[in-house]
């Protein structure tokens, strides 16, 4: 593994151990040439996926995709980057279980939406209106108005 720093070949493993539900490995590691530390995530990448489109398309799964829209959706809210990073290993495990070759992207939005509720209510809001394309603003209002009520929005 190549320093994040230097760049240097050798790099020594300090601490290892399992993250997001046993499903990653967690090295923190130490540069052998300027003893910088920095941590790396191994995880398995399931290949072949792929996402079918409102409009009927089909292309690969991007898993950058999925973290961008989290990540901006959360993005200047009181949530913790290792919370964000669980919350997209969890949307990115049930899509692996949940589907088998093929996945509707109207599935992994919801399946978003469902997960940002419980994390965060600005943040659910923020991805809904671009998921769900609001038209105007009593659309907006009537989602706002489930969550103020405390209950879940379908």
């Amino acid at each position: 593994m190549q320093c994040s720093r230097c760049h240097h070949e050798d790099t020594k493993v300090i601490e290892t151990r399992l993250v997001k539900g046993n499903h990653a490995i967690r090295r923190r590691r130490e540069c052998l040439g300027c003893e910088h530390r920095f941590t790396t995530i191994e995880e398995i990448l399931r290949e072949g996926l792929v996402v079918v489109k409102r409009d009927g398309s089909r292309e690969p799964l991007d898993l950058a995709k999925i973290a961008s829209g989290i990540r901006k959706a959360t993005d200047k809210r009181p949530v913790e980057t290792e919370r964000i990073d669980l919350l997209i290993s969890s949307v990115i495990e049930e899509i692996n279980t949940r589907f088998e070759d093929e996945v509707p992207s109207k599935d992994i939005g919801e399946i978003i939406m469902q997960k940002l509720q419980s994390v965060d209510q600005i943040a659910y809001v923020r991805f809904a209106s671009v998921y769900r394309e609001f038209r105007d603003i009593e659309e907006l209002a009537r989602v706002i108005e489930q969550l103020r009520k405390g209950g879940k929005v379908p």
